[in-house]
């Protein structure tokens, strides 16, 4: 079988995680596989390379329209003559849509990753080119009833496929958790001045921070529909009763410099730590002591099913399908969206607890990751998809693979 992916970009983000994650099973099976990126990738490539995927680039600048890259992209497809192309985010959906007007395409799959992708001029562009696609999937139950309900797309050609996660990744032992909490704790940030003061020969040494504090992490793009000024916020008044407390939050984006002032605004210099891009998400998970997510919006966030995986407590909002993730009350506590005041009283709700009910809390979360979102479960739905939509059938994973294609 031979699969083209098509997606907008490929960063350190959700929807490149699946791809990636996806890439790995197929390979695994025999297939096949070409990434096309509508901008050049910068994230995973090594990864994709070890496993045998091509990735290739339409060479578009973000935010700019090319009509070029349609007859780009049908070229690509001309000369590989897939038996199926699936498309992932709401410009690559379209796209690909599109250059079904000029080149062949057996069968067309568009996956959309949230409830919301960009308003309503977004949303007529897909009803204007639904007959252009074969299927569109999407990555919660409530997302596909959204869009379901909101005509997106006709019931008949949406469906629910979760995403996915390895959990075998998310292991860790208590020698690693505390020498992390050492170097990131309170005033013991090995920050860029001490880093690049060491790389020039000085002397600059991090503090030892004692493991005790309770650490929350985030993880996320500083972008809008994260809404981090809420978790800013409910951490500030978190720390009200809980003055030892600290917040971790990995991601990069555009609203990270007036995050960074709003913390400082609100007297949390030391207290909250930007850790930008980072690639050890079960180290910092492991070394965390729970979650907390602030978004307006969501579709099925990766970064709940690794806190699930990394058995941490979770306090979320009550959007998207974090609530198929968060069970409240389970493996977590669920709260209305851009409300402050109600985020706080859910991360000090966790906080009161025991040590040990936190960790059953997380155990459950765990348990319900491994039920419901294994990587492997989620696969198995894509794979028999493709040899639906492509009448050839995948082989099972074999074992000539290199060991990390099938482990991740």
């Amino acid at each position: 079988m031979k699969l083209l992916f098509l997606i907008t970009g490929f960063d350190y983000a959700g929807a490149e995680n699946q791809v990636l994650l996806l890439c790995r099973e197929l390979r695994a099976r025999g297939c096949e596989v070409r990434l096309v990126t509508m901008i050049p990738p910068v994230a995973y490539l090594e990864e994709l390379k070890e496993l045998g995927v091509e990735v290739v680039s339409l060479g578009m600048k973000k935010g700019v329209p090319d009509p070029r890259a349609v007859f780009r992209l049908a070229a690509l497809i001309r000369r590989m003559r897939p038996d199926v192309v699936h498309s992932h985010l709401v410009h690559a959906n379209l796209l690909a849509r599109v250059t079904r007007l000029f080149v062949r395409i057996p069968y067309l799959i568009c996956t959309a990753h949230n409830v919301n992708e960009g308003g309503w001029r977004r949303e007529m562009l897909y009803r204007l080119t639904d007959p252009l696609g074969d299927l569109l999937t999407n990555v919660s139950r409530e997302a596909v009833r959204a869009y379901t309900e909101r005509r997106i797309a006709p019931a008949r050609k949406i469906r629910l496929i979760e995403n996915g996660i390895d959990l075998s990744r998310f292991t860790g032992d208590e020698r690693g958790r505390m020498q992390l909490r050492a170097e990131l704790g309170p005033l013991g940030l090995r920050g860029e001045e001490e880093l690049e003061a060491e790389g020039n020969g000085g002397a600059a040494q991090p503090s030892v921070a004692s493991p005790s504090p309770f650490i929350w992490l985030a993880a996320g793009r500083f972008v809008p529909e994260k809404d981090y000024p809420a978790m800013l916020h409910a951490f500030a008044e978190v720390r009200r009763s809980f003055s030892d407390s600290m917040l971790w939050i990995a991601g990069i984006g555009p609203e990270r410099p007036q995050i960074e002032r709003q913390a400082e605004e609100l007297g949390l210099t030391g207290q909250v730590r930007f850790l930008g891009i980072r690639t050890d998400m079960p180290a910092l998970l492991h070394a965390a002591d729970g979650f907390v997510l602030s978004s307006k919006w969501e579709g099925l966030p990766i970064v709940l099913l690794e806190a699930c995986a990394g058995r941490l407590p979770i306090v979320a909002t009550a959007v998207g399908g974090n609530a198929e993730v968060v069970l409240d009350d389970v493996n977590g506590y669920l709260v209305p969206p851009e409300d402050p005041a109600a985020l706080a009283r859910a991360m000090e709700r966790v906080m009161a607890l025991p040590p040990e009910e936190r960790q059953a809390m997380g155990e459950r979360g765990r348990e319900h990751a491994a039920a419901n979102y294994a990587m492997s479960r989620v696969a198995g739905k894509w794979i028999e998809l493709y040899e639906q939509a492509s009448g050839r059938k995948l082989s099972a994973v074999r074992a000539a693979m290199p060991k990390e294609a099938h482990e991740g």
